[in-house]
């Protein structure tokens, strides 16, 4: 067991988690062969704050509960940069480009749940140095102004680091404030995945969760085009996202899967139509073979 998180509110939580919570997993683990590392064991208040899994929990005196990249998560990705602008000194600019935009994306993407909008500036300020000085130590006979020719302005953004790729198209540094902040949506305390009552509910978390991604929206339009942009249910267009709801033909916790085979894109009212009848007991093979030759008949 790699990653344990426990939480009291009890007067007395440390001494209880001390004395009484720990020595009962230690002995749950030790009887399946497993143990609680001591090293990585760490009992404290919440308003000290702890890291868990590259980001840092703390409750501040406001009273509200933040969660932001650790210190040392941020430390890790900008020695990361270093290390690899410091290994390439003679490459091409858009080589070194190419090699610092998954580091910097990855990391970005991974935190971007979190309060991050000021971390997110302070990460591409400091890469901006650490490529500043490679600029100067690759040209040491260049001059200042030759060294902010190859920073330029794209759009709002100003002094980005820019190349040409072999292609001749023009690329440029990642930056993390690309990324937009997104909060996670909570899942509702009672949600089972494996209930059944809980596939329409999970299936609109679903749907969202895909907008937020590029592979995601790239889903959709597949989807769409499979049922030439019609509604199987009441065979009427879409209009936006706020109209559209992914349906599992066969349930998730009946062993259905994300495939295109078993997705159909409805109206939310048709979508509610479709479990109601669920619920009321109607054959759900009827119900699949309805939803697939909608969906065929509005793909030809």
């Amino acid at each position: 067991m790699r990653n344990l998180l426990l939480f009291a509110t009890e007067p007395d939580s440390k001494e209880w988690l001390e004395e009484v919570v720990k020595p009962r997993i230690t002995q749950f683990l030790k009887i399946r062969g497993l143990r609680l590392s001591e090293e990585k064991t760490h009992i404290t208040h919440i308003t000290e704050g702890f890291d868990f899994l590259g980001w840092n929990f703390r409750k501040y005196p406001s009273g509200k509960l933040l969660t932001k990249p650790s210190d040392k998560s941020v430390k890790a990705v900008l020695e990361k940069t270093r290390e690899i602008i410091g290994n390439n000194r003679q490459v091409k600019t858009v080589n070194l480009i190419e090699m610092l935009n998954p580091v910097i994306r990855g990391w970005a993407n991974y935190h971007k749940h979190a309060v991050v909008k000021r971390i997110f500036g302070k990460i591409d300020s400091i890469i901006f140095g650490q490529l500043w000085h490679w600029a100067k130590r690759r040209h040491p006979k260049k001059s200042a102004r030759w060294v902010r020719s190859k920073f330029q302005t794209v759009g709002n953004d100003h002094w980005v680091f820019t190349g040409i790729d072999d292609k001749g198209n023009p690329i440029r540094l990642f930056s993390a404030s690309l990324v937009p902040v997104t909060r996670h949506i909570k899942v509702k305390v009672l949600a089972n995945p494996y209930d059944p009552e809980w596939d329409e509910y999970f299936e609109i978390r679903y749907t969202h969760r895909w907008f937020c991604s590029k592979w995601g929206r790239t889903k959709l339009r597949k989807i769409w085009r499979q049922q030439g942009g019609l509604c199987p249910v009441c065979k009427q267009g879409f209009n936006g996202e706020t109209s559209i709801h992914v349906h599992h033909i066969v349930e998730r916790c009946n062993g259905g899967d994300d495939s295109l085979t078993n997705l159909v894109m409805l109206h939310p009212n048709c979508h509610r139509q479709i479990h109601h009848l669920m619920k009321l007991g109607a054959d759900t093979s009827f119900i699949s073979v309805h939803l697939t030759a909608g969906s065929c008949k509005g793909a030809s």
